[in-house]
């Protein structure tokens, strides 16, 4: 019988790794936001798990999930205790979960995810994604977890190799014992078709506060600092109020890079805004970058008030993604057109998009999180900038109408401001 490609010196970390709910979350995320039919593979599952209890959670209708039994088991008897399991999450969990006792019983899927921690070497680690590959349906993902240590490790090095390439996510998850990071890879090209039955990717790094308000994890970065200078300041000089400026400092900086949760328009012809604030211009235009095509561009501008997260407009494939030098005008005035911009540009169903993140008088960071070959959700974030910007949507020109002027004020995700004809 053939093992699973992680267990004992083969890969799975000697040092015991608990994966949590939030990290179980994160591992079966590309499960949860496809929206079916579709079919997972989970490799090295206990029962009573976390990653388990994730991907049973993710499963619709029309899904099929195959287990293979973690390879610190023992064979029939590890797969037994698995089929126990299942059998006692009622009729719906079984008709669509299949148990098996290793993985030449198991058949390629859309969704692989590894729910042991790989370690070991590069070349062990290695030959485990490779034989994990296989059973990769075209187009489809495989996610794997690794310790989130600076230490040196093969396999996490092999890994980040891997990410590089391949790489369409990856996530930190600081709230696990130890720490882990999550890769998801794609070594066949999806089609952008694929994105329209996508829900905005799981974001791990963003703290809740509310319901419906998180705190990306740049702002927490931010406030911590803040604090951790007012500490110093206070401990330089006790009897100073000086330590007040970077303290009072603290929250206005983390409600910056507030996140909020949005109700993304579920009509397939509307474009949603890619940020928040008031729309600058609304014109077709030609853009030397993007070839002969006219598009209809759209600029909103973002002042330091405003949420600076940003969306995906539509639904795609991101294929391109390029920076381009510039000056830092202030973001409201002309002379911005010429500013530090990164291009994101979508493959759709109706030609090529593109979204310019542009820098400002006081924006100079620009963070973009979706790597080429990615697919995006209509809503889904994808990065922001920090303190007051821009960001340009292009629509091609003949199948795009604007619904916005200028002057209207948008809310990213949410506000439609063109509808495909």
């Amino acid at each position: 019988m053939t093992q699973s490609p992680v267990g004992g010196a083969s890969g799975v970390s000697r040092r015991p790794i608990q994966i949590g709910d939030r990290a179980a979350r994160v591992l079966a995320s590309e499960l949860a936001r496809h929206g079916g039919p579709k079919t997972g593979l989970l490799v090295g599952a206990a029962a009573g798990s976390a990653t388990l209890a994730a991907a049973i959670d993710a499963l619709l209708p029309d899904d099929r999930l195959t287990v293979v039994a973690a390879s610190s088991g023992s064979g029939f008897g590890a797969a037994a205790a698995l089929r126990e399991h299942v059998e006692r999450q009622g009729r719906w969990v079984t008709d669509r979960t299949r148990v098996v006792e290793s993985l030449t019983e198991a058949e390629p899927a859309d969704v692989v995810i590894l729910a042991e921690p790989l370690a070991g070497s590069a070349d062990e680690a290695r030959a485990a994604l490779a034989d994990l590959t296989k059973l990769v349906n075209a187009g489809g993902v495989l996610t794997v977890v690794v310790p989130a240590t600076r230490l040196p490790s093969g396999a996490a090095d092999e890994v980040e190799r891997q990410a590089a390439l391949y790489g369409v996510g990856s996530d930190l998850v600081l709230r696990n014992v130890p720490p882990v990071r999550v890769h998801r890879l794609r070594h066949t090209p999806a089609h952008h078709a694929a994105a329209h039955n996508l829900l905005p990717a799981l974001r791990p790094s963003s703290v809740p506060l509310t319901r419906g308000m998180n705190i990306d994890s740049n702002g927490v970065a931010a406030a911590g600092i803040a604090l951790g200078l007012a500490a110093l300041a206070k401990a330089a000089r006790p009897k100073s109020k000086l330590w007040m400026v970077p303290a009072l400092a603290a929250a206005p900086v983390a409600a910056f890079f507030r996140d909020p949760q949005r109700d993304v328009p579920e009509d397939t012809s509307a474009v949603v805004a890619a940020s928040d604030g008031k729309v600058l211009g609304v014109e077709r235009m030609h853009d030397k970058r993007f070839g002969d095509m006219e598009f209809l561009r759209i600029a909103v501008f973002l002042s330091v008030l405003d949420v600076h997260v940003n969306r995906a407009p539509v639904a795609g494939k991101v294929v391109d993604y390029f920076v381009e030098d510039g000056g830092y005008a202030a973001a409201m005035k002309p002379e911005a057109e010429h500013n530090v911009a990164a291009y994101t540009l979508l493959e759709t169903a109706h030609g090529p998009v593109a979204v310019v993140q542009r820098t400002g008088l006081i924006a100079r960071r620009i963070v973009q999180r979706a790597p080429v070959g990615s697919l995006l959700a209509k809503g889904e974030r994808f990065g922001l900038i920090r303190f007051g910007s821009r960001t340009d949507v292009y629509l091609p020109a003949d199948k795009a109408a604007p619904t916005v002027a200028p002057g209207d004020r948008v809310v990213g995700g949410a506000t439609v401001i063109a509808t495909w004809l």
